[in-house]
């Protein structure tokens, strides 16, 4: 299979932890941001990424969104399963994964953006990594009051997630699930803020784990 992906997205790493979980074997195509849309366009119809080629039969020709990868692989190659077997506990872990989509990654992006254009400049300062961060940023629209509410919004889901991943090693039920997924990658930026790695190392300490059960490269930070 190949993965059209940008290196850096937690949203692409999210779609290599479940390759790597289901151990399917696959390739990435590293895209450039901004030209990335004239490839995407007329696969999907869609701008983003992660975007799979599975290039299986049978199969559609291509797959957007992580959600719907992570869907797709589930049902392309059923074990190890990321579905529980207990319904409502898939539900709950399903309601997670959307959560953390659509509210906690778009968080962790606003912190981390904000952070690498101020006191992490200097993990990357060359003028390439400059200028895509300054692109994001216009993007987003990432801007002090946002930082604000996605910090806060990080705080909160912090102790959501405390109340679970330091009881047990999954965040629903007895086995790894999407959510567990979802929370891996999503959150894994944050591993090159200092203060989130100083308050949080449960939280470090899960993401890597799980990294290590899915054959994934540590994200860096780890």
């Amino acid at each position: 299979m190949l993965l059209l992906q940008f290196s850096t997205s937690h949203y692409c790493r999210k779609a290599r932890l479940a390759l790597g979980y289901k151990k399917i074997a696959y390739r990435v195509e590293n895209l450039t941001p901004g030209a990335h849309a004239l490839k995407l366009k007329p696969l999907t119809g869609l701008t983003t990424l992660p975007v799979l080629l599975p290039e299986v039969e049978g199969a559609p020709a291509a797959i957007g969104d992580s959600t719907q990868i992570l869907k797709f692989l589930e049902g392309y190659c059923p074990d190890p399963p990321l579905s529980l077997s207990d319904h409502r506990q898939q539900t709950e872990a399903l309601m997670l994964e959307d959560w953390l989509d659509e509210s906690i990654g778009t968080a962790t992006r606003f912190v981390y953006y904000d952070f690498r254009a101020g006191a992490g400049k200097q993990i990357d300062p060359s003028l390439f990594s400059q200028l895509v961060i300054g692109v994001v940023r216009r993007q987003y629209a990432i801007k002090p009051a946002s930082v604000q509410r996605a910090t806060d919004r990080l705080a909160g889901a912090m102790e959501e997630l405390s109340s679970r991943w330091q009881n047990s090693p999954y965040l629903v039920g007895d086995q790894l699930s999407v959510a567990d997924i979802a929370a891996a990658a999503l959150l894994s930026p944050l591993a090159l803020i200092p203060q989130y790695r100083q308050d949080y190392p449960w939280l470090f300490e899960r993401i890597s784990q799980i990294h290590q059960i899915c054959g994934e490269p540590l994200p860096p930070g780890l």
